[in-house]
């Protein structure tokens, strides 16, 4: 493959992360990434010479916006769905990143099957929110296996970062808030000591609607509560209450890139990362 066009398949597109001119292939009729994962991308604290794991990578995209902020680190992403792995290794290919980011196709929950234990220095997820027999499935199941514990569960998720990760390895995720003393619980359940947490507001007005975690193995119990985010800025705020001259004159000049035209809940095209 030498042309562009022929790493894009039918139906799929070629977003650009607006990152060192890095670019993914997304499928509209199957899932696209969501704020969530842009969000946990810049959470995530990595050091020159690590190793990093994402569970659950979906079309890679978490790999390919950390490989845009680091150097010297090696990412691999986990994901058990073939078109969505095969998306994220061609989108690795086509930023010519293939040295720094292996894709491979598998199930997290034979994680020990498929790396040795302790293998990587920190771990990334963004998982399916809603808890099995929860909420309406999404009939298409590329899209439901993201946002529902079909799959996967939070168990099977933090007891596989708990095997893979290092004694001191970082674990990093995002949730929903409602299911953080859920979260809470299997994280100690597995050593995972919980050292940073950040809630994310759609705006200023509302309750969070996601919270990033990030845990440490075999950390002591000391938790440290970062500033509340807001995804809408009080400025713009203040000009959607002035009605719509004010709203087009607060938001002009913003760019918006396919984060965040895909922001709804957080979750992908409303959607995320299986």
């Amino acid at each position: 493959m030498t042309d562009r066009e022929d790493w894009i398949h039918p139906g799929e597109r070629l977003d650009d992360l607006q990152l060192d001119g890095l670019k993914i292939l997304q499928n509209p009729a199957g899932f696209c990434f969501g704020m969530d994962a842009v969000l946990l991308s810049h959470f995530v604290r990595m050091k020159e010479g690590e190793r990093l794991l994402d569970l659950g990578t979906g079309t890679g995209v978490i790999p390919l916006l950390l490989s845009g902020k680091t150097r010297n680190t090696h990412f691999t992403g986990l994901e058990i769905q073939k078109e969505s792995a095969d998306m994220a290794r061609r989108s690795v290919l086509l930023n010519h990143q293939e040295d720094r980011i292996t894709i491979i196709e598998g199930d997290l929950r034979k994680a020990d099957g498929i790396f040795p234990a302790a293998s990587f220095d920190a771990i990334t997820c963004n998982p399916p929110y809603m808890a099995a027999g929860k909420g309406l499935v999404n009939p298409e199941s590329q899209r439901a296996i993201a946002r529902h514990e079909i799959l996967c569960t939070l168990q099977d998720v933090v007891s596989a970062a708990a095997y893979l990760m290092k004694d001191g390895g970082r674990f990093f995720l995002v949730h929903r808030p409602r299911r953080l003393v859920e979260l809470f619980c299997l994280l100690e359940a597995k050593k995972l000591e919980p050292k940073r947490l950040q809630f994310v507001h759609p705006s200023a007005e509302e309750e969070p609607n996601m919270v990033l975690v990030e845990a440490l193995k075999g950390g002591g119990r000391e938790l440290r509560i970062l500033p509340p985010m807001l995804l809408q800025s009080p400025r713009k705020e203040a000009a959607e209450h002035k009605g719509v001259a004010g709203e087009k004159e607060g938001v002009a000049g913003e760019k918006e890139g396919p984060a965040e035209r895909n922001k709804g809940l957080g979750k992908g095209d409303e959607g995320a990362n299986g």
